[in-house]
């Protein structure tokens, strides 16, 4: 099916099930864990082995030996894989970075081995024995002392254009009345999910079979089988259930070859889960940005000029951190310019991690806004309203299909009591703490992308829907329940949902806030094929025919829809392919954030005291589900404000706090209460079902929000995250 013109009425807009905050049908799995996550894959019949993944001790060089003699006498050891013996392998085409070294090491903590034993801990201690002779060489690790060399990134290394251009910006903002010119930092950061990246990996001949924690399967099984030179149909992959993600398992990473490498050498099925020290340097992680950003305006809070440049890092070949993308879209301005340079850094590998562009981009764009605001004497939310836009403002021919930001301004600020906001800093106690408020916008693209789904009808009439699209966290499983619950008349107890497996149909997988309005999309293509399937079973006019209540009805005629499967099953398989709407519409989704802080007046201990997120993101498929993923992206927002930062040891070219308990994420004890809230809206031009995703929309200008609320609270504007204790005390007010 191919979705080309705008959505008009269809059997989705009954809402029966749709739109309804259901609990999630995986819930009492995930509750009582007896979700079966990559790690505890386990069959009794099989006798499984384990791997120990070896990280390299040096950030930059080459492997001059690896002694394995000691490791394979150890005890219970059967095999040693390195690259001496792993055979020719490849990469995949997402990540820039080799899953094993040798002979040159491209960063600290790569894998350089993998000891497959009987147990766990004979593979670790057997790892210990191994010795690797290395020669380091000098790197790059500093991206302040890269940044002024950095080229523009090459073709084929973002999505977008590096550049845009559009008016003189120059020449406005040198003649603009008011100016704002600003630079801000974000560092590297951490997925920091809850389930490690793991995988089980078992040979059959020449057919592999992996259980692994990934985010992409269509993504997965390509690049798995590219790395290992095997053709893709030998290869399966089984994901269905995923204990959080952010990005960082967007296909296959180390864990995934090296049980594959393990398994091929040691002829048994082998497990690789990677401890979590070692995931910070040895995966993927979202890299550190310097940006400035540069705004022009009247008097009267008109913008006539505005500007954002972004400077990242990456291994060569790897892709820049599109900090501008939000600055493209979020407010008018008739001259314009944005701009990416990337440096060469010899750091594990930089890419997607939630709102990638966005998230890092609006944690400065907000931040300026707010500064601009208060140069100009405008309240910031009026700043806003002021230069909305309705229209892409660097293709003004291409409107917004739903555009509610100043509808979300204005309703967060109601609800808020953003009215109450003293707006001179410093001015509010309560006790010892200083007291501010402070708030920014929100905006994240709608992207969608081809998704397929096979649907079953059987004589119980009970639909089983089955694609190999992921759920990580997300309710995926409850908003495709009902989709197809709601397009063919059911209950949903009437549905199973069986995913995460690479030889169900092909969907978007989960990435890049596609996820649920693609692949709901594909279950509504499959339905739709078994509603016509049903109807020529029955001998119906498929056009007139209401699925209701179990039921068929045309006309005068009431069927079971059970009736239909009486003489076998139906099934019926299709996928949703997207024309061309994308260029004649921008489709996004919008929101506000209002946050109120307490600093503590002597120690400038900073304590999140309440948020709120008004967003507009089209029809919302699961209000409980998606309220979840909204607040979850404030928690994260509210890290990124105040405490997430891998740091970087210069010197030695790695993330030096490589674990949890030096990598500081937020706690219960630091959020409280958060509310989010979302306008009625339906997106015509974004999906049938006129809905778009909001996985990544909760912390697109979170961070922000934060930021201006301790500048409200305190009057000091930090503009290098995270914003922690040091940065405030020397520039207290007086506590007295």
């Amino acid at each position: 099916m191919k979705f080309e013109t705008p959505a008009g009425i269809n059997p989705i807009d009954r809402l029966k099930v749709v739109g309804k905050p259901t609990d999630r049908i995986d819930g009492p799995l995930k509750t009582t864990g007896t979700a079966p996550y990559a790690n505890d894959w386990h069959d009794p019949e099989v006798k499984l082995a384990h791997g120990y993944v070896v990280g390299a001790g040096i950030a930059m060089g080459r492997i001059v030996s690896v002694d394995t003699s000691r490791a394979e006498a150890a005890s219970g050891v059967l095999a040693v894989v390195t690259a001496a013996n792993a055979g020719k392998l490849d990469k995949g085409e997402f990540y820039v970075a080799r899953a094993l070294a040798g002979p040159d090491i491209d960063h600290y903590h790569q894998a350089v081995a993998v000891v497959v034993a009987e147990t766990f801990e004979q593979a670790r201690a057997a790892a210990a024995l191994i010795k690797v002779d290395a020669v380091a060489t000098d790197g790059a690790f500093d991206l302040s002392a890269a940044k002024d060399t950095a080229p523009v990134p090459k073709p084929g290394q973002f999505g977008g254009p590096t550049e845009t251009h559009v008016g003189d910006f120059e020449g406005a903002f040198a003649s603009a009345p008011f100016q704002l010119d600003a630079a801000y930092t974000t560092p590297d950061q951490t997925h920091a999910m809850m389930e490690p990246h793991a995988t089980v990996a078992s040979w059959e001949g020449d057919r592999l079979t992996v259980w692994t924690s990934i985010q992409q399967m269509n993504w997965g099984v390509r690049d798995l089988a590219r790395t290992l030179g095997i053709p893709k149909d030998r290869v399966r992959m089984i994901s269905p259930y995923i204990g959080g993600s952010f990005g960082g398992k967007g296909t296959i990473l180390s864990d995934a070859v090296l049980a594959s490498l393990g398994a091929r050498a040691s002829g048994r099925p082998v497990k690789v889960a990677l401890p979590r020290p070692l995931m910070a340097n040895n995966l993927t992680h979202r890299p550190a940005t310097i940006q400035r950003v540069r705004i022009g305006a009247t008097k009267d809070g008109r913008i006539t000029a505005i500007g954002h440049e972004s400077w990242s890092g990456n291994l060569a070949g790897g892709r820049p951190e599109s900090a501008v993308l939000p600055t493209r879209l979020l407010y008018a301005g008739a001259n314009r310019m944005t701009r990416l340079r990337l440096a060469h850094l010899d750091l594990p590998e930089g890419s997607a991690m939630r709102a990638p562009g966005e998230a890092p981009g609006m944690m400065a764009l907000e931040v300026a806004m707010d500064e601009m605001a208060e140069k100009l004497g405008i309240d910031p939310v009026a700043f806003r309203i002021l230069n909305d836009t309705q229209v892409d403002p660097e293709k003004p021919e291409r409107a917004f299909s739903q555009r509610q930001l100043v509808e979300c301004l204005r309703q967060g600020a109601e609800r808020f009591g953003w009215d109450r906001r003293v707006a001179k800093p410093g001015q509010v106690r309560d006790g010892r703490w200083l007291v501010g408020m402070g708030m920014a916008s929100a905006i994240r693209g709608a992207p969608v992308t081809k998704s397929a789904a096979r649907v079953r009808l059987d004589a119980r009439g009970v639909v089983t829907v089955e694609s190999d699209m992921t759920d990580i966290g997300t309710g995926t499983y409850t908003i495709i329940a009902q989709t197809a619950a709601e397009m063919m008349g059911l209950p949903l107890d009437r549905v199973v949902v069986r995913l995460g497996d690479s030889s169900f149909p092909e969907s978007s997988g989960s990435g890049g806030q596609w996820g649920a309005a693609s692949s709901t999309a594909g279950v509504y293509a499959a339905c739709m094929r078994l509603r016509e399937a049903v109807s020529q079973r029955l001998g119906i006019n498929s056009a007139d025919a209401v699925f209701e209540d179990g039921l068929v009805r045309s006309g005068n005629r009431e069927v079971a829809l059970a009736e239909a499967a009486k003489a076998g099953s139906i099934v019926a398989e299709d996928a949703m392919e997207f024309g061309d709407l994308t260029k004649r519409f921008a489709i996004q989704t919008f929101g506000a954030h209002f946050v109120e802080v307490g600093v503590d007046v002597d120690t400038a201990e900073i304590r999140v005291r309440r948020m709120l997120a008004v967003c507009a993101a089209g029809r919302i498929l699961n209000p409980k589900a998606a309220r979840s993923q909204i607040i979850g992206g404030m928690t994260m927002g509210v890290g990124a404000a105040l405490m997430e930062e891998l740091a970087v040891d210069t010197k030695r070219g790695f993330f030096a706090n490589h674990d949890l308990a030096g990598y500081e994420v937020p706690v219960h004890a630091d959020i409280p209460h958060l509310d989010a809230v979302f306008l009625d809206e339906v997106d015509a031009a974004a999906t049938p079902l006129k809905a778009k995703g909001v996985g990544e929309l909760g912390i697109s200008g979170a961070a922000a929000a934060v930021a201006n609320a301790i500048h409200n609270a305190t009057g000091v504007r930090v503009r290098d995250y995270p914003i922690t204790l040091d940065k405030l005390l020397e520039r207290m007010p007086d506590a007295a």
